[in-house]
């Protein structure tokens, strides 16, 4: 997992919100690097991937994001599980840290409605507690530890929003293989609000980390 080419400054001084930070630097400097034919091509992996795994095949909902740029992408993945007649379930951000969901229309739909926010559906929303309906839960992280700690973007909108997941729901992260830490040499700083996954995805697997 964890490599000596792999994104780490964290040291002894720094508390968890700070090492934090300098991660979330460190992870989207290293994937701005990735050309867009490289992205491309990862997010159609992904898609074959995430498509392997019992619950998403067995889900009548999932809770998936719509990509940006330089995160893991999603856009052939939610096509196909659109064409398996999944329902599927798209972040919508409020005011503040408002949680919303709405439900995903097709590409055509998701338009970003502000500067710097992942797109979004039209759809009518949701509210917070609609992710309960969620069989399967696919979320984005910058990292991944191998106890399933996750590094978000920051925000904590995510550890929130999960609150509102079945306790017997799967959340799987996306992440590229890079982004897979080692707890035991390079765990990933935890906060008291941080909500674990139960496994990862990359372009080229996917496993359980927890039960």
């Amino acid at each position: 997992m964890s490599g000596p080419l792999q994104p780490y400054p964290v040291h002894d001084p720094l508390d968890a919100e700070e090492a934090k930070i300098a991660l979330r630097q460190a992870i989207r400097g290293a994937r701005e690097t990735r050309s867009e034919r490289r992205r491309t091509e990862a997010a159609r992996m992904f898609a074959d991937v995430v498509l392997t795994i019992p619950e998403v095949l067995d889900a009548h909902c999932v809770g998936l994001y719509a990509s940006r740029p330089y995160e893991p992408g999603t856009t052939p993945l939610m096509e196909e599980l659109q064409a398996l007649g999944k329902r599927i379930l798209l972040p919508v951000l409020g005011a503040g840290l408002q949680r919303n969901w709405a439900e995903y229309a097709g590409p055509d739909d998701l338009l970003q409605r502000a500067p710097g926010r992942p797109p979004e559906p039209s759809t009518p929303s949701l509210g917070p507690e609609a992710l309960e309906l969620a069989d399967v839960i696919i979320a984005p992280a910058l990292a991944v530890d191998s106890s399933g700690n996750r590094l978000g973007q920051g925000g904590g909108w995510y550890d929130r929003a999960l609150a509102h997941a079945r306790p017997d729901v799967k959340i799987i992260a996306l992440v590229f293989p890079e982004e897979i830490y080692d707890v035991t040499s390079r765990p990933l700083p935890q906060e008291d609000h941080d909500r674990p996954v139960h496994g990862l995805a990359t372009p080229h697997e996917w496993y359980l980390l927890t039960a």
